[in-house]
């Protein structure tokens, strides 16, 4: 396909595997937070300029940039050699995901949940999964790809177009949908939400690259650089749930209600893309990652939207979390089943 090779990766590692535990001990930790040092929490909440909150975009560019540094723009022509797995990647993140994720969240909050949720609160968890499911996963497909036996370098161009896509794309589907469910959309924080998270990430890393020169050493300082993803992550779900805090406690339930329509976005996305992937007859090494592609979320740049366009204190804030907190155990699910059905799939190059 390219020259230019992306490593087999290691696999998940402990950290990684135990990303749900870490997230409910944030979470925790956040409740904590607010309720020891309310004042504290508020500050951080007021650091705001142009809608935009220093202290969580920090935290954010540290959740995004190391996953941009794995983009590699000079892998993406080969994949036009073994277009099939592609196309299904493509269709199934920008012109199937955000839809179904829309409909399913209006489904449930506008008339299943009705009863038990406030239309206010209704428009906010709606606008929180519209985030997650316009937002195609970027990073953690690379260790769900690993787990497959995927092809690592496909894995990297699939990942580097639809960053490219990603670019243009995001910010008029966000805006298509949330008009679409009557929330009204602050068009500039929106764009400047994208181009803060999206475009200048994307730069960062390319030129990052571009200085590093060889990819041994963009390996090793990504290895570096890794662990602020995460740490990131961590800190903005401790901030999110200090915020959050006496809401969630009086209503815990919420948690569990927003967590459905995910769980069964999750498994329809995997079903759609594996089961086309298995029709057309994709190699297993593609098929599998191409339908993990469209299951995962850029969850860091849904939770940095909905931060910058609803508030910290959002609904729409916490529900992009409870997506953090619902992935990895789905995905490593997902990545059993696909194990346990390779033998059905082509093993042949494509």
């Amino acid at each position: 396909m390219t020259d230019m090779t992306k490593p087999e990766g290691t696999p998940l590692g402990r950290f990684e595997r135990l990303l749900t535990l870490w997230v409910g001990l944030a979470m925790i930790a956040g409740l904590a937070l607010g309720a020891l040092f309310p004042g504290l929490v508020q500050a951080i909440a007021g650091a705001e300029v142009a809608s935009i909150n220093l202290v969580v975009a920090v935290l954010i560019w540290a959740m995004v940039y190391p996953m941009m540094v794995s983009v590699d723009l000079g892998a993406v022509g080969g994949a036009f050699r073994q277009p099939r797995g592609l196309l299904i990647t493509l269709v199934v993140n920008w012109l199937i995901k955000p839809f179904s994720m829309a409909l399913l969240a209006v489904l449930f909050f506008d008339h299943v949940f009705a009863p038990w949720i406030a239309p206010q609160d209704a428009q906010q968890y709606i606008a929180g999964l519209i985030l997650l499911g316009a937002a195609p996963c970027t990073a953690m497909v690379f260790v769900w790809s690993q787990l497959t036996r995927g092809d690592a370098t496909y894995t990297l161009v699939q990942v580097s177009v639809n960053d490219l896509i990603m670019v243009v794309a995001f910010a008029p589907i966000v805006a298509l949908l949330l008009g679409v469910t009557q929330i009204v959309v602050p068009w500039q924080t929106l764009v400047l939400a994208t181009i803060l998270y999206v475009v200048l990430p994307l730069t960062a890393g390319l030129v990052t690259r571009r200085i590093l020169g060889t990819q041994s050493r963009i390996d090793i300082f990504s290895a570096r650089v890794k662990p602020w993803s995460m740490i990131g992550l961590i800190a903005t779900v401790a901030i999110l749930f200090g915020l959050q805090g006496q809401t969630i406690l009086d209503r815990p339930v919420v948690i569990a209600l927003i967590a459905v329509p995910i769980l069964i976005q999750s498994y329809l996305i995997f079903a759609i893309g594996y089961g086309a992937a298995f029709l057309m007859g994709v190699p297993h090494r593609i098929a599998a990652p191409c339908a993990m592609i469209g299951t995962s979320n850029f969850f860091e740049l849904a939770v940095a939207v909905a931060i910058s366009l609803f508030g910290l204190n959002s609904g729409a804030a916490l529900a992009t979390v409870v997506g953090v907190l619902v992935e990895v155990p789905v995905m490593l699910s997902l990545v059993a089943f696909a194990n346990r059905t390779r033998s059905r799939f082509p093993q042949e190059q494509a």
